[in-house]
This record gives structure tokens, C-alpha cells and sequence, in this order.
């Protein structure tokens, strides 16, 4: 399966990440803020031709996150064998949203 990385920054500043099959659904989602890294659940709306929206639940501060990303920014790989490591080696899309958006 191949599968994609977004990654964006949360209010409270803890790096969020979702990782994404081919039709751009969440597979799984994380946070990490300083030396600690949670489960963040992460779901995807909006699918259109051009753009996705994602919206993570940041386990840190509690808040729901919604950030959108260009279709076309995204970088598929096959998934790797051990899927419980985070893909942290990939390249990911980045959100267009200044952090203190």
C-alpha cells in the first residue's frame, strides 16, 4: 500500500502528522510536542480534485485542528513493513496556515 505523510503545527504548538492512502483517507494520526508523542486521531474532509482538509484532535491542549492541503503536494511511498514506527524519514505536506493562525 502506498501512503502519504501531512504534517502541520497545532496552537499549542505540538507538530501533528497523519499519515494517508492513495484516496487520501486517514490511515492513523500523531502529535509530538518537546519529548513527548501521543495518538492523535485524524480524519479527512473535503476531498475534492484539488484540495483535502484533515482535522486532528491534539491529545496536548485538547483543541480540534483543521488544516488544509493541495492534493498535488502529496508524496507517496509504499508503507513500510513495521507500521507502528512513525514515518518521521518521509517528506511531508505541509499546511499553507501560519502557526498562529
Amino acid at each position: 500500500m502506498r501512503t502519504a505523510v501531512v504534517e502541520s503545527v497545532c496552537e499549542c504548538q505540538a507538530r501533528l502528522g497523519a499519515e494517508m492512502d492513495e484516496q487520501r483517507r486517514a490511515l492513523r494520526g500523531w502529535a509530538r510536542k518537546k519529548l513527548r508523542a501521543d495518538h492523535a486521531p485524524a480524519i479527512t474532509t473535503g476531498l475534492s480534485a484539488e484540495s483535502f482538509n484533515v482535522g486532528w484532535a491534539c491529545p496536548f491542549c485538547g483543541r480540534n485542528t483543521l488544516r488544509a492541503f493541495d492534493t498535488n503536494a502529496l508524496v507517496y511511498q509504499e508503507k513500510p513493513a513495521n507500521p507502528s514506527v512513525p514515518p518521521a524519514s518521509r517528506a511531508a505536506a505541509r499546511s499553507s496556515v501560519p502557526a498562529g493562525s
